[in-house]
């Protein structure tokens, strides 16, 4: 069976309705699927959990900090009627909301007419993320692509690239658990932290009550495959994959799309209920 249980549709920052994500698993194999937009649940308003033959795991993306590394955690199997994930969706969403404003101030300066407005009117509901700026760049030409909007005003150490004061992880943590899920580190390669900070890191996230880490996280070589599986079994974690999907023209995301768990590890959906 296929488990893929990172993706994004367009109530955060992907680019397929909820339901087009959902054919697209199924046109691509996938078996369980766990929609995990940022800090959101709209995926799952109208969506019943059983979609033919796919079934879905009600998930969530939430933004945190540890130290000065910006970091992700997944919520998965939540129950997203809880009212301990809807306080974490409601203040998340208000941080965010505050980020884009300052973003769009930050961009104003530098010569970008209307940027939060433009942005806001790319976005598909509450949820105004950097893609929505660097699409806006875009539109108004003032960058080439998407990558090069990133490159130049939103991209990390950039102009664009503001600090926001996310809950923090261990509230993050309470959330996703009070609402009967499992927390996983998400991607934590992209990080680009030393093997000694990472580890650091897991420990901290399991101080706070963490529970898995992601072994795969869309394209990656054996090697890191390997490696993040042997870390995973070392700190005694369970063990998630996912495409991270956000959009078609991306191939080292595409949903089902990954390798394989190592062996030697426990699937976090051995613990699903």
């Amino acid at each position: 069976m296929i488990f893929d249980l990172h993706s994004h549709t367009r109530c955060s920052d992907g680019s397929l309705e909820p339901l087009e994500l959902v054919a697209r698993a199924i046109d691509k194999g996938v078996d369980v699927l766990a929609i995990t937009d940022h800090d959101t649940l709209d995926a799952y308003k109208g969506l019943s959990l059983q979609q033919g033959r796919l079934g879905l795991v009600a998930g969530i993306e939430f933004s945190t900090q540890w130290e000065s590394t910006g970091i992700h955690v997944l919520g998965l199997n939540v129950d997203p009627a809880s009212d301990a994930i809807l306080a974490g969706v409601h203040y998340q969403t208000e941080a965010r909301r505050q980020r884009a404003e300052r973003i769009g101030e930050v961009l104003e300066k530098k010569g970008v007419p209307d940027a939060f407005a433009g942005a806001a009117a790319l976005a598909h509901s509450g949820y105004i993320g950097r893609p929505h700026f660097a699409q806006y760049l875009v539109d108004i030409g003032r960058a080439r692509s998407i990558e090069d909007a990133f490159r130049k005003y939103v991209g990390d150490g950039k102009a664009g690239d503001v600090r926001q004061h996310w809950a923090d992880l261990p509230r993050v943590v309470q959330w996703i658990r009070e609402a009967g899920g499992i927390t996983v580190l998400a991607h934590p390669l992209k990080y680009k932290l030393t093997r000694t900070k990472l580890k650091r890191l897991l420990a901290a996230f399991m101080q706070a009550g963490g529970q898995g880490m992601e072994v795969v996280s869309g394209q990656q070589n054996p090697q890191q495959t390997a490696g993040m599986g042997q870390l995973c079994q070392q700190m005694n974690l369970l063990a998630s994959c996912g495409s991270d999907f956000h959009r078609a023209d991306t191939h080292w995301g595409e949903l089902g799309k990954f390798p394989a768990l190592p062996r030697n590890v426990t699937p976090v959906w051995e613990r699903f209920s």
